[in-house]
């Protein structure tokens, strides 16, 4: 079953399985074909996302077990509606208190069945898994270590015992283990287990091996084969040893169930033909989509203003490629500095094997390793065309940090060992594995996690998949996106907001009104200016946010604003957070953007309305619309504002419907009624507008029988004159407009598009049967 449109609900012990069961009619009435479950598997006790797994037997207790889902996977087939799932493949939760595969390691050491299970040197840890886990150094923390029976007890944190070592003095009992309790600040350079970016709560699955694969997914597969569940979302791929290996053993498993993978593509990355899925999970269409509602020339602008304005200097750069570099290297030899680390042991051992590299120095190889991480455009390079994104300019760029010649020959060999071109042999092949790792996490942690909170001309831009340098999409890079789509992946996902969103999709749609007015902007800023900020760049982004959250709460957009003060780490960060500035950030958010300057704020954004609405409205419709299968995160049916995690993760309610309600209905009841005009065989095709103001205009045709219709930079659109004699040449027959039922036009010729948006910035027309199809 190939889902039409999916619904993503965030299930946690405060939303189980019965209350979205207790959801399902409201959800079939929407018009959707499948609930799109965040993980179910068993994870931390309280876990709000269900990300960190500690049991892949097992259906999560707390949400109501396998009876919950089952019981909810029959009320939905009652209504219509299938099950996809969201998988974590990548890693599992590094509590061996609630992890018994992780327990039994640390208790047996690499001759436990479990250690093939996960990633872990134990060469570079002395023989020991090193457990960050410490308040303090050990030796300032010894007094609250406690041996139980057989355990060991840190506070909330509980350890197995070696055999035989429970009645040994502290120290010595210590020694015994095959773990180290340490320091947590210590794991950014000790750290000798594969880890899911920087979070060392997280510890990588080597789903790479079949009896690992199997013992993880033996549960999921059952109810794949039950029945109960139709689809899967597979999370991070790019962490996996071998992605395309893994999809295949996934794909022949599941009998080729719809399944998507959450794979970022960047600029013009395409994912690998030869993958057996379905697509991605959608983030290359958000780009666009958003990219569609955003003014080429005023983006320009704003990054002129918010240069003059922040006066940007230092890591936080006032370009967009200065600021990515600054935030890789960074976070190479900082965040990753254990990653870096464990790849130039690898490429150590390689070179002492091989006579001709035997003379590398490891300091060199060291470098090199960095140099041309931070140089990878793309999350991830894979073997089939890597060296196209590994390129020799790159190597080349990255030999110029070398004082010597020579040296600099460091790094063909380790760009020829990330391509696989230097011979194979296990550790060749664990280098070229583990640097591929290591690049999607340096490009996560510098690019999503540090870089687009650092760079903020427009801040709607700074999404999973964006490009905050040049984030206008023009209406022919849209049209051949979607024909791109429609022929090679058409039943991929699409997304406008998900759980990661850093501001939802309606947000941004306001936010990025202000790329059709930045001289505005600008005014706006200044007349606020009188409100002191702890710095110019905060000040940018908070009035931004404010302006495109819209209500002065500060309980919302205080922890959003603290949070990007944090991961962009200029005076603040997570690990060694400035609590003066800290403070001096609420207090300004108190004093500012949700104070009495906000109705200056709430002023200037009422006068942008109808331009927002216009964006709002025709980012929903071309999501529901383009090629792909949609899916609407929980509420976005309706006007949704929300922030960055965890202020975008409440459980769901049924709220009022209002007018993006009635268009995303429209829009789904007929991807339903018919499937064939938007499933694999359905077609897309452009549909021109002329006259004067035809680029205001994005329209499509899906399959000769719906066309889709948009206003987009509407603000521009007023300021010329209006539409005046521009037209839609739509094609053939008479259209009706499921969004103004009743109203008809005659296709095969021009459609003024004053009468066509006389309601509504947005249309969405069907082609109405003719006499001799009614009869047959």
């Amino acid at each position: 079953m190939t889902p039409t449109a999916t619904y993503r609900l965030q299930l946690q012990p405060d939303f189980p399985f019965s209350a979205a069961e207790a959801a399902v009619p409201y959800l079939a009435g929407l018009g959707i074909s499948h609930l799109h479950l965040s993980p179910v598997l068993e994870a931390m006790p309280g876990s709000a996302h269900g990300y960190d797994v500690v049991d892949h037997g097992r259906v999560r207790a707390e949400l109501g077990g396998e009876e919950g889902l089952r019981s909810l996977a029959r009320t939905a087939r009652e209504h219509g509606l299938g099950l996809v799932l969201d998988i974590v493949p990548n890693h599992m939760a590094a509590a061996p208190r609630h992890n018994r595969a992780l327990w039994e390691v640390l208790r047996e050491g690499p001759a436990s069945p479990y250690a093939r299970w996960f990633d872990i040197d134990w060469d570079a840890g002395g023989g020991k898994v090193l457990m960050p886990v410490l308040g303090r150094r050990l030796g300032d923390d010894l007094a609250a270590l406690r041996v139980e029976g057989r355990t060991l007890r840190y506070g909330e944190h509980l350890f197995p015992l070696r055999e035989g070592t429970e009645t040994l003095p502290l120290p010595d009992l210590l020694e015994a283990q095959w773990y180290r309790p340490a320091w947590w600040r210590l794991a950014r350079t000790e750290l000798n287990y594969r880890r899911f970016f920087t979070i060392s709560g997280l510890i990588g699955v080597r789903v790479e091996d079949p009896e690992v694969f199997d013992a993880t997914h033996a549960k999921i597969l059952e109810l794949v084969r039950n029945g109960v569940v139709d689809g899967l979302r597979i999370d991070h791929p790019d962490g996996l040893a071998d992605p395309e290996g893994y999809l295949y053993r996934l794909n022949e498993a599941t009998g080729g169930c719809w399944t998507v993978v959450e794979k970022i593509l960047t600029r013009d990355e395409h994912l690998p033909a030869t993958w057996p899925v379905d697509g991605t999970t959608g983030y290359d269409a958000l780009h666009r989509i958003d990219g569609i509602f955003t003014d080429a020339d005023g983006a320009e602008e704003l990054a002129r203003a918010y240069r003059d304005f922040a006066s940007p200097a230092g890591d936080r750069g006032g370009y967009w490629g200065a600021t990515v570099r600054r935030a890789a290297c960074k976070v190479v030899t900082h965040e990753l500095a254990a990653e870096t680390e464990a790849l130039a042991r690898i490429a150590e051992r390689v070179c002492a094997g091989d006579p001709a590299l035997r003379d590398h120095a490891p300091w060199a190889l060291r470098t090199a390793i960095r140099e041309l991480l931070v140089r990878v455009p793309v999350y991830r390079p894979y073997r089939i065309g890597g060296d196209a994104v590994l390129t020799a300019d790159a190597a080349q760029r990255a030999k110029a940090v070398f004082a010597v010649a020579d040296e600099a020959e460091a790094v063909d060999v380790i760009r020829d060992l990330a391509l696989g071109q230097l011979g194979e042999g296990p550790d060749h092949g664990a280098f070229r594995a583990r640097f591929a790792q290591t690049s999607s996490a340096l490009h996560a942690k510098s690019v999503e996690d540090t870089a687009f909170y650092r760079y903020a001309p427009l801040i709607s831009a700074n999404e999973v998949g964006g490009d905050p340098g040049c984030p206008a999409v023009s209406p022919e890079d849209f049209h051949a996106y979607c024909g791109r789509i429609a022929r090679d992946w058409p039943t991929t996902g699409t997304v406008l907001s998900t759980h990661d969103t850093k501001r939802s999709a309606d947000v941004r749609a306001r936010i990025a009104v202000l790329s059709e007015c930045p001289e505005r902007w600008e005014r706006v800023l200044t007349g606020l200016a009188w409100v002191q900020a702890p710095d110019h760049h905060l000040a940018w982004v908070a009035w931004q946010t404010a302006f495109g959250f819209g209500i002065p709460r500060p309980d919302r957009i205080g922890p959003a604003l603290l949070k990007s003060v944090r991961e962009a780490g200029l005076h603040t960060g997570w690990t060694e957070p400035d609590s003066s500035y800290e403070q001096a950030v609420s207090d300004f958010v108190e004093a500012g953007p949700t104070g009495p300057p906000m109705y200056t704020l709430a002023l200037f954004a009422r006068e942008l309305d109808e331009h927002a609405r216009a964006n709002a409205l025709g980012a929903a419709l071309v999501h529901l619309t383009m090629p792909g299968v949609p899916e609407l995160y929980q509420g976005t049916e309706h006007t949704y504002l929300a922030l960055v995690d965890p202020d975008n993760r409440e459980s769901f309610r049924e709220q009022r419907p209002d007018e993006k309600t009635e268009v995303t209905r429209a829009a789904l009841l007929l991807r339903r009624r018919r499937p064939e005009l938007f499933g694999e065989l359905g077609t897309y095709a452009p549909v021109e507008a002329v006259g004067p103001a035809a680029r205001h205009c994005l329209a499509f045709c899906r399959s000769g029988e719906a066309v889709t219709a948009v206003t987009r930079l509407s603000l521009r659109l007023d300021e010329a004159g209006g539409w005046g004699e521009t037209s839609l040449m739509l094609p053939d027959g008479r259209w009706t407009d499921l969004l103004a039922p009743g109203r008809e036009f005659a296709g095969g010729g021009p459609v003024a598009l004053s009468e066509l948006f006389a309601d509504r910035p947005v249309a969405l027309l069907e082609r109405a049967a003719d006499a001799e199809d009614t009869e047959e």
